[in-house]
């Protein structure tokens, strides 16, 4: 008589899909928290650097003439 073996794996599949959502629940909240954080509180360093590397260009000014 042959016995039927059952895969071991098909007994932990509701554990791997709560482990899955709970990965990947877990990257998407710190890439949204990390976002919302540098949008409220941007690097100071980085926003003085660009302030600094890039000069106001001279406007050039027209004489205008009004009728």
């Amino acid at each position: 008589m042959k016995r039927k073996t059952f895969n071991n794996l098909g007994g932990l599949q509701s554990l791997m899909f709560c482990v899955g959502i709970y990965t990947v629940a877990l990257f998407f909240s710190i890439f949204v928290c990390s976002s919302v954080f540098y949008a409220i509180n941007p690097k100071k360093a980085s926003s003085v650097a660009e302030a600094k590397a890039k000069p106001a260009p001279e406007k050039q000014t027209y004489a205008s003439v009004e009728r």
